[in-house]
């Protein structure tokens, strides 16, 4: 992953002006500590912090066309980048990077290219000709983007927050499958596919399509010129990752430079789930596996370093992250650059385990549609942000484009949990690779329950992150909590104590605006809370949240009881009002 910052139409070009810019692009020196790059023409800037991937010769950037009147900054990869490169034929390239095709597509056919790009990306490209640019966000947001504007009129777009909070009246997330033009103004949406209209789709379901559309995507993802890995938590997504990747590397460009041997990474509390699940995946696929162990007290240690990082306030994204902000530290040190991970599958299959309460097959495939096209604002960004804290990509398979579609086009009554008829959660998935003759990963592992990556490093972290929450946030703090954060008021001890670390470094009313809100059980949307009436008393985002589903479930008694321990509901202003009103 690379940082990039851009800004338009500043109206002060003096060197102060460059280098206020260099100083805030070198925030984001953590995502691109290969190379720094500027380029100034007539009150625009495009900044670039470079973390060498593919080309790491000669593929600095701010990328150009072949006379340099187009210029391009991008923090991404496109796998297509060949295939696009050989359609271009009259076009000469000075690098062999990937992104470099972005500038040629853009002389060749303008705006409206965006869509033949097949990968992960976020890119600013200015028109020196007429002084025009666009900004692209990829297909779910797999990299992110904000947009922000200033006092002067300048617009600014930046991989992350805190390259553009100080200097921006406001800003916001750049929303995913989007272009922002300056010629039309404003953003339009270039990412049309047909699940995106939440319609109930028919197609039949056919394993061997799907495990043909998920090996296709890995393989994609073998495209490196560094040492590489996969994060393997010994869950079902990640494994299959692990899985396919090690069956296809051998035949990869990357095996020529670096082996044949897969390496795979995993953390957790020593004695977790997930470390005693991937060390039997990892020895069934003959991996070069590298466990790592962290405390809780390294946890809670490392958590305002987190939050500065990924630029959130969320609990669950919080909860998975630092755990993934710790092992990817450990994964630089090793000399790693780049991993494949497995998010967005629990997404598109249903995988949750409040799935289960679905109602029918029309709410199933309409809350997979809103949990995808939310991902920007939690996976990917926990994703993308805890291992670009230190250097690392991380690839997501599963997001790709071409698997979504053909994954969002089953009829979702083959995606729904029926027990009676042997189906747990993803059982479309798991089907598709069961293959009894060359399989891909033994039964015990291919039909392993859920476990949210919160959870599957360790049940006491949760538990020590409450308690610790519990310590530093009082019982008058939380009820007097709309007060203080009247905008997504925590509810727990434990979202309070973030909050409080959140708006330390993010302290303006737009950034506290790009975190989402609302209700939530076991990682559902608001909407999906009404699936269950009991859910409404029992809001975690912990998987062990979805009582009777999980095995490891919180037991309800208990749960009231910590309840009452780390929580006291905050009251509304409205509330207190008619409260001492009635007193009066």
């Amino acid at each position: 992953m690379c940082g990039i910052l851009a800004v338009f139409g500043c109206s002060d070009n003096s060197q102060a002006k460059r280098s206020r810019i260099i100083e805030l692009s070198r925030r984001l020196r953590h995502r691109g500590p290969d190379w720094s790059g500027l380029h100034c023409h007539e009150g625009c800037y495009l900044a670039h912090q470079r973390l060498a991937i593919v080309d790491p010769a000669s593929g600095d950037q701010p990328l150009y066309n072949q006379d340099k009147t187009v210029v391009v900054t991008v923090n991404g990869e496109i796998y297509n980048h060949k295939e696009l490169r050989a359609q271009l034929k009259s076009h000469t390239f000075r690098t062999g990077s990937d992104c470099e095709v972005i500038a040629h597509l853009y002389e060749e056919h303008g705006e409206n290219f965006v869509d033949m790009l097949d990968g992960m990306f976020s890119f600013v490209l200015l028109d020196t000709r007429d002084k025009s640019f666009i900004a692209a966000r990829d297909a779910i947001g797999i990299t992110p983007l904000y947009i922000g504007w200033g006092l002067d009129g300048s617009v600014w777009f930046a991989s992350e927050m805190k390259a553009l909070s100080d200097d921006c009246e406001r800003f916001m997330s750049f929303l995913p499958g989007h272009i922002y033009s300056s010629k039309q103004g404003g953003l339009r949406r270039w990412y049309n596919p047909p699940w995106y209209s939440e319609q109930i789709p028919s197609t039949p379901y056919d394993p061997l399509v799907l495990r043909g559309a998920f090996e296709k995507a890995v393989i994609k993802r073998l495209m490196t010129d560094v040492p590489f890995g996969v994060l393997l938590s010994g869950g079902l997504d990640s494994s299959l990752v692990a899985s396919v990747a090690s069956r296809h590397l051998a035949n990869s460009e990357a095996a020529r430079q670096w082996g044949s041997q897969l390496h795979t990474f995993c953390i957790g509390l020593k004695g977790s789930p997930d470390l005693k699940a991937a060390r039997e995946v990892a020895d069934y696929l003959r991996t070069r596996h590298h466990e790592f162990h962290f405390t809780v007290q390294e946890g809670i240690d490392a958590l305002e370093e987190v939050i500065y990082h990924i630029e959130t306030y969320d609990v669950t994204t919080i909860r998975a992250s630092t755990p993934m902000f710790l092992m990817s530290r450990k994964i630089k040190s090793l000399g790693v650059k780049m991993v494949i991970s497995g998010e967005g599958s629990d997404e598109i299959f249903g995988g949750y385990l409040y799935f289960h309460k679905a109602p029918n097959k029309e709410e199933f495939h309409q809350e997979t549609c809103r949990k995808i096209k939310a991902l920007h604002l939690y996976d990917c960004l926990r994703a993308n942000k805890s291992t670009s804290a230190w250097g690392v990509e991380a690839r997501v398979p599963f997001l790709d484009k071409e698997f979504i579609n053909v994954a969002m086009s089953i009829d979702p009554e083959w995606k729904m949990i029926r027990p009676d008829l042997g189906r747990i959660e993803k059982w479309v998935l798991r089907n598709a690779f069961d293959d009894e003759k060359n399989p891909y990963l033994p039964k015990n592992i291919l039909y392993r329950q859920k476990e949210q990556f919160s959870d599957g490093v360790g049940y006491s972290w949760i538990d020590g992150l409450k308690d610790h929450a519990n310590k530093q946030v009082t019982d008058l703090m939380l009820m007097n909590a709309s007060f203080i954060y009247p905008e997504n008021t925590p509810t727990t001890k434990e979202a309070y104590y973030y909050r409080t670390i959140f708006e330390k470094f993010f302290p303006k009313n737009a950034a506290r605006s790009t975190v989402p809100g609302g209700p939530s059980v076991a990682c559902s949307t608001a909407k999906a809370v009404e699936w269950d009436a009991s859910w409404s008393k029992n809001l975690d985002p912990s998987g062990r949240a979805a009582l009777g589903v999980h095995a490891a479930a919180y037991e309800e008694t208990a749960d009231k009881k910590a309840a009452n321990l780390m929580n006291v509901a905050p009251q509304k202003p409205q509330e207190m009002v008619t409260k001492t009103a009635t007193v009066t």
